[in-house]
């Protein structure tokens, strides 16, 4: 399972996105899920879950990022733009979903063109989700041959941590710029 997460944050679902996933409808070997666009991101992810569990083919590609809502609050903290308890609130959802099963990791995270996007969006994949499980998150342009190519050398790697919700831990405590960074103990 695969899932590929565009540039605007904002749009639900990224128009970008689906263009760029769009004419992978006629590959053989590729399944896409795109859950209803009017869900929240945590539903539209548990909606994708549950569709993605029952395919058969090789490739199964969608747009639902199940830290969606972590990945908004936190980038929203760090940029100071994001209400008090916002973050915790969406880790303790996301943690929930996780912990009933509805939602899992991705296989692999396909980050389109992320040198475009902010620095604290972008250290949240590339920094928070890559130290966690570094070939797991893999960057490429917004470009569907670009795409296509990423999903047949998609590289095998550690895995996410076991129980997923243990990658939340102490969220609110990671910093961008700091992500990887040894702590003085």
């Amino acid at each position: 399972m695969v899932c590929v997460v565009g540039p605007d944050p904002t749009a639900s679902p990224d128009t970008v996105t689906r263009s760029v996933v769009a004419p992978l409808a006629s590959a053989a070997n590729v399944t896409l899920v795109l859950p209803d666009d009017t869900m929240s991101p945590g539903a539209r992810a548990a909606a994708a879950w549950r569709e993605c569990r029952g395919v058969a083919t090789p490739y199964v590609v969608h747009d639902a990022d199940p830290l969606a809502e972590v990945a908004a609050a936190w980038t929203a903290r760090y940029d100071e733009a994001g209400a008090v308890g916002d973050l915790e609130v969406a880790v303790a959802a996301a943690a929930d979903r996780f912990r009933r099963g509805e939602v899992d990791m991705p296989d692999s995270l396909v980050l389109l063109d992320p040198d475009g996007w902010p620095p604290t969006r972008r250290h949240w994949y590339l920094g928070v989700l890559a130290a966690a499980a570094p070939a797991r998150v893999v960057p490429v342009r917004s470009d569907s041959r670009e795409l296509r190519r990423a999903l047949r050398a998609l590289p095998a790697g550690r895995w996410w941590p076991d129980p997923p919700e243990r990658l939340l831990d102490g969220i609110d405590r990671v910093v961008p710029d700091r992500v990887g960074l040894p702590t003085r103990g």
